[in-house]
């Protein structure tokens, strides 16, 4: 017996000995490189500013025409988990304004990961071009700054005025509602904004000259988005019809319909107001909402006297033009492939943009003149580009970039060079591991009732002929995203990849899938029949995936993982309560696990459609689940409910699961540390080596109940 013994623990140390060999860097090499963000140009002087996560130390970098050379403004030397967002220039380029903190829970918590116990707040920063300390203008977020040197912005659902230079104390105005969307006029001297007051809202208008305020063409109906032409002259608004109150809704519940609405302009001479355009009846004519989430928005002014709206008629998000004056709105970036984010030239006559167009699975740069002609793919490299800003002169451009083993960085080109020649305006850190970095492969396979389904494999690089290596799905949240051939635009995606990258280099072979209701594959894809808590009918995708994985000769088809966040915790956790005879472990992050009592958001949902979604949830395939899980979730999480983890445990416990945990004590949903995604992303590590590979080591929560 003990001979055998010794031979289990030679071969278990072996195992764990050759993981470690396999890995060529360290996941704290591979998220060492900073991600960029809330790139933005100045109206005059060819100034940049964007924001850096350096490890957690998050700041405002600019840089300025003709050298571009990057300087960090701010000095904000701590991981301590306080976002910075919201840039914006004054209109003569001297000072920035800035949101540091995140937004309240619903208990009107402030994020505060670090347990600080003298508390933390969201606020609202000014700072020179030049440098020195920051000026805290007041508590809020979401400013916008006038022509006049007044900053609007929003706390606690009011909007409040305070002058840039601090001459005077903040103002609230005064108005009934939960009221955001501060836009201001031209000339500065009105401001438009939406007030909510729940089943409708009005788009009113200060005047700060009258210091008044009066609602444009007031109805039942739910007016929003305000945005005014150049001239001053006109303000367009979006408005969506009033709906029944025994209206079922709930955005992973409710039964699909259409959601129509309408364009109304305002003549702002006498405030007058009609609708210039209203969307059919059918499901792709509905609002656009993908356009707020991941997009550009769903209208803005352009020249010529022409909106350019977000539209999904065909069955992919594109941008038309559509005359002030009304009429047909004219497609502008036709195909199949949609368009995410856009900005515009200084004179509004030409749109740059990113799309997937001619390469589903990437995202390049496009232009196009608001007239229709003139469009151009920019870079038809094996990139991944996006956020596009044309500085005040017109000529200079700069985006972030990646690419399969260059994380995000800021970029700067020309308007006619078209990306063909760039400057990179920082360098990455001379530690990070981009020549050991594999270059993930497309793959496409079928799903059981003939969705096709695209993901990105990543092969180990010391891969050979004949070997079998254990296998790890990739599973992304959501779920109105797609994973890409290279590093991500989103933060918690990039992140994401960098995982999977680091696991890749310990061995595993890695597939990443884009299941049915994420973006870049068309509206029927994103709205498929029967997806989350009406049937769950993207779960085949993901068994999909995982016989694709045993169909190779190069996967150990007895070890096979899953591991996603948020909308992927779902996934992974019905992959190991459905089947654990196919996914043997699982890493769950933050996941929804109750649909019924994740619902939120909702109302009058019958008792058919809740039994539905219940039976679309992990929670009751609790009885088959065999499969080992590590959970890991922050406690102040906002998207998804620290109870939905809280049930999960409790009903697996008493069933016997090999549980493990790693909680963050007051953390949200897309972690503030740096430290706690070094932390999740070692433990999940750990787990997969130990529940995969069999190596030995320390359970994720350590000594206590499973």
């Amino acid at each position: 017996m003990k001979r055998i013994l010794g031979t289990c623990f030679a071969a278990v140390l072996f195992l764990a000995v050759g993981a470690q060999a396999q890995e060529k860097f360290t996941l704290e090499q591979v998220l060492s490189a900073p991600f960029p963000g809330d790139l933005t140009a100045a109206k005059t002087g060819d100034r940049l500013g964007w924001t850096f996560d350096e490890q957690g130390k998050r700041n405002i970098w600019v840089a300025e025409g003709p050298d571009f050379k990057a300087r960090r403004l701010t000095g904000y030397t701590e991981d301590d988990g306080q976002e910075l967002s919201s840039l914006c220039f004054s209109d003569d380029g001297e000072t920035i304004v800035y949101v540091r903190g995140g937004g309240k829970n619903p208990a009107g918590q402030y994020p505060n990961p670090t347990s600080n116990p003298a508390g933390v707040q969201q606020d609202v920063w000014a700072i020179s071009w030049k440098g020195g300390q920051p000026r805290k203008i007041d508590e809020g977020h979401s400013p916008q700054i006038s022509s006049r040197g007044m900053v609007a912005y929003v706390r606690d659902g009011q909007i409040w005025l305070a002058p840039l230079n601090g001459s005077e104390k903040p103002e609230q105005l005064v108005v009934r509602g939960q009221n955001s969307e501060a836009r201001w006029s031209p000339d500065g001297s009105k401001l438009a904004f939406t007030s909510g007051r729940k089943d409708h809202s009005f788009i009113g208008i200060y005047d700060t000259a009258a210091k008044s305020v009066q609602f444009i063409a007031p109805t039942v109906d739910s007016d929003s988005t305000p945005r005014w032409s150049p001239d001053g002259k006109q303000l367009a608004f979006i408005r969506r019809p009033a709906i029944p109150r025994d209206t079922p809704e709930g955005y992973f519940i409710e039964p699909d319909r259409p959601h129509p609405w309408a364009i109304w302009v305002a003549d702002t001479s006498n405030w007058s107001a009609h609708e210039i355009w209203h969307s059919g009846d059918a499901p792709q004519d509905s609002y656009p909402y993908m356009a707020e989430d991941t997009g550009g928005g769903v209208v803005s002014w352009a020249a010529d006297n022409k909106l350019v709206i977000a539209g999904e008629q065909d069955g992919w998000q594109h941008l038309y033009a559509l005359p002030a004056a009304g009429g047909a709105p004219k497609l502008l970036t036709p195909g199949a492939c949609e368009v995410e984010e856009w900005s515009f030239t200084p004179d509004q006559k030409t749109i740059l943009f990113n799309s997937n167009c001619n390469d589903i699975d990437r995202r390049h740069l496009w232009s196009v003149d608001v007239n229709g002609s003139h469009l151009i793919q920019w870079d038809k490299l094996d990139g991944v580009n996006w956020s596009p800003v044309v500085l005040s002169d017109g000529k200079n451009v700069a985006y972030l970039g990646s690419s399969a083993t260059t994380p995000p960085e800021v970029l700067l080109t020309t308007m006619a060079g078209h990306a063909a020649v760039n400057k990179e305006l920082l360098s990455l850190p001379s530690r990070f591991p981009a020549d050991d970095l594999v270059i993930p492969q497309q793959v496409i396979f079928k799903s059981p009732d003939n969705f096709e389904i695209h993901g990105q494999l990543f092969l180990p690089k010391d891969l050979k002929a004949g070997e079998k290596r254990p296998a790890v799905i990739f599973l992304h949240g959501g779920p109105m995203r797609q994973m890409l051939l290279g590093w991500h635009y989103m933060f918690y995606y990039a992140n994401a990849y960098g995982m999977n990258q680091y696991l890749a280099s310990r061995g595993y072979i890695v597939l990443a899938i884009n299941y049915r209701s994420g973006i870049g594959y068309g509206r029927a894809f994103r709205e498929a029949p029967g997806r989350a808590g009406r049937g769950a009918s993207e779960y085949q995708d993901v068994v999909a995936a995982g016989k694709y994985l045993q169909g190779r000769g190069d996967v150990d088809g007895a070890k096979i993982g899953l591991w996603g966040g948020s909308y992927g915790g779902y996934l992974t956790a019905l992959g190991l309560g459905r089947n654990s005879d196919l996914f043997k472990a699982g890493v769950d992050m933050h996941g929804v696990h109750d649909w019924p009592t994740d619902n939120w958001d909702g109302k009058n949902i019958s008792p058919e459609l809740t039994k539905l979604a219940q039976d679309s949830s992990p929670v009751t395939a609790v009885d088959t689940w065999k499969s080992p899980g590590l959970f890991i979730h922050g406690d102040d999480v906002r998207n998804v409910y620290f109870t939905q983890t809280v049930d999960l445990v409790a009903r697996l416990r008493p069933r016997g699961v090999h549980i493990e945990q790693l909680i963050f004590p007051d953390e949200i949903h897309d972690f503030l540390l740096h430290r706690s995604w070094l932390r999740a992303y070692h433990a999940a590590s750990d787990f997969f080596d130990r529940e995969l590979r069999g190596a030995p080591g320390p359970v994720a929560n350590g000594p206590g109940p499973r």
